[in-house]
């Protein structure tokens, strides 16, 4: 009896010091995977001067700002209907004179030189060409604004995308260091008789999974890090991890409708459908002058020297001014002006109509943008409870391991759990810092300047 107690007094030992074994390489090998990202951060770039690298490097930022340029040039371009024209013109000319019957031929020859200009007076549909130009302008604007808010999104999504694979990677590793201890001692304990081939069994499945999920994080980490590096046009981006614990603060003003009314004066895309239906509205403006006369000033001068003729051979010079009115009054078109208009004002009406499409999607993005935001923080502060939970629960197995009601597998199972809820929840604090900047997309009010916060909450 007494050697059956300390046998068992033995076995008890054996997996109390198998337990702490086990236990010290996952939180090793966690702590060596924050001391890396640690040191990483000391050369690490934040998000605004990703930002600023992407901007000055992405193509597709660069390729809108082309079209933002091309469009404003366009826009100037209707200045000309309303400016005057002016232009120079000259030529020479030399005869050659040869009559049957007279001996010598004659030559004699002529140059001239004109210069003209005009100036429209009354053109209505010049002037509303010229109006067409100026909302051009203002479109070319707002097309470029959406632009750059897009890059602050994509610069942002790509920068947690990074940070979040790493956290990833790093809990994996953590889990499968601990793993290998525990397969380790699995087999030990079956080879002295204190446990089952089950538990051998049982820790192999579980390492060979981890190892599997080790690789996948691997590959999605060098996804994500080159997804950064072809953004910024720089190699090895290492960015700035998130500094925990983070009070995420909730959006300002905290009401949906004040947002949405914001969005729906302001969005990019509503300015520009708006810009469409005043540009249809010219066009209207434009089809309805085909019925209007037009009146130009115009003006020139030109000089003629004459070398001889066929007649004479004397030189002469003139001079000649010009100034008038150009009156063109339309009669009939065969009804094209008519059917332009017709044209014209269905047109009119489908830019209505796009605008208010665009107001109501705006509107439903933006709402769901800051609904998500809320319930980000509301996960978030879930997650949180549920760490501590994973926490108290881990201590809870540990504790009964020792005394022997718990098993290493119940313990492993319980650091695979927090380890899991520290993952999501550091996946939920990055959704809800994106979500922030998405939601100011949405409503349109997103600036570079909106990237300032979001690095404060990264490590200094």
């Amino acid at each position: 009896m007494k050697n059956k107690r300390l046998s068992q007094q033995s076995a008890f030992n054996t997996r109390t010091s198998l337990s702490n074994m086990a236990l010290t390489p996952l939180w090793m090998a966690l702590a060596m995977g924050l001391s890396l990202t640690a040191s990483a951060t000391t050369q690490a770039q934040s998000l605004t001067e990703l930002y600023q690298a992407a901007r000055g490097f992405d193509a597709s930022y660069q390729s809108a700002q082309s079209q933002a340029k091309a469009t404003e040039a366009r826009g100037e371009q209707a200045k000309a209907g309303i400016w005057p024209t002016a232009g120079l013109s000259a030529g020479a000319s030399r005869t050659n004179l040869d009559v049957v019957g007279v001996p010598d031929a004659r030559y004699f020859g002529s140059q001239n030189v004109g210069i003209s200009a005009s100036q429209p007076l009354y053109r209505p549909a010049n002037w509303a060409n010229y109006a067409q130009g100026s909302k051009q302008v203002m479109l070319a604007e707002a097309q470029l604004n959406a632009a750059e808010q897009e890059l602050i999104i994509r610069t942002s999504q790509t920068y947690f995308d990074v940070l979040a694979a790493q956290d990833t990677l790093t809990f994996v590793q953590a889990q499968k260091a601990a793993v290998a201890e525990q397969l380790a001692s699995a087999k030990r304990n079956f080879e002295v008789g204190t446990s089952t081939i089950t538990d051998t069994r049982e820790a192999q499945a579980k390492f060979d999974l981890v190892t599997a999920q080790e690789i996948a994080a691997q590959n999605d980490v060098q996804v994500k890090q080159m997804a950064m590096d072809q953004l910024v046009g720089k190699p090895g981006v290492h960015p700035k991890a998130l500094a925990v614990p983070a009070a995420l603060p909730a959006p300002v003003p905290n009401d949906v409708n004040a947002w949405v009314a914001h969005a729906e004066a302001a969005h990019p895309s509503v300015v520009q459908a708006r810009i469409a239906l005043d540009i249809a509205k010219l066009e209207t403006t434009k089809a309805e002058a085909g019925h209007l006369p037009t009146l130009d000033l115009t003006a020139s001068y030109g000089s003629n020297r004459s070398q001889g003729s066929s007649t004479s051979t004397a030189t002469t010079r003139s001079n000649s001014g010009t100034v008038g009115l150009s009156l063109n009054l339309p009669l009939f078109a065969g009804f094209a002006t008519q059917n332009r208009v017709k044209e014209t004002l269905a047109l009119e009406d489908k830019a209505q109509t796009d605008l208010d499409n665009t107001k109501r999607t705006v509107s439903q993005a933006t709402r769901t943008a800051f609904y998500g935001v809320q319930s980000g923080l509301g996960s978030v502060k879930a997650l949180e409870a549920a760490e501590a939970s994973s926490q108290s629960a881990l201590e809870a197995n540990k504790l009964g391991y020792q005394v022997g009601v718990r098993i290493n597998i119940d313990v492993l199972n319980a650091q695979s759990q927090l380890f899991q809820t520290k993952r999501d929840l550091a996946k939920a604090r990055y959704d809800v810092l994106l979500g922030s900047l998405k939601l100011r997309q949405a409503n349109g009010t997103l600036k570079a300047a909106d990237l300032a916060p979001v690095n404060a909450f990264l490590v200094k």
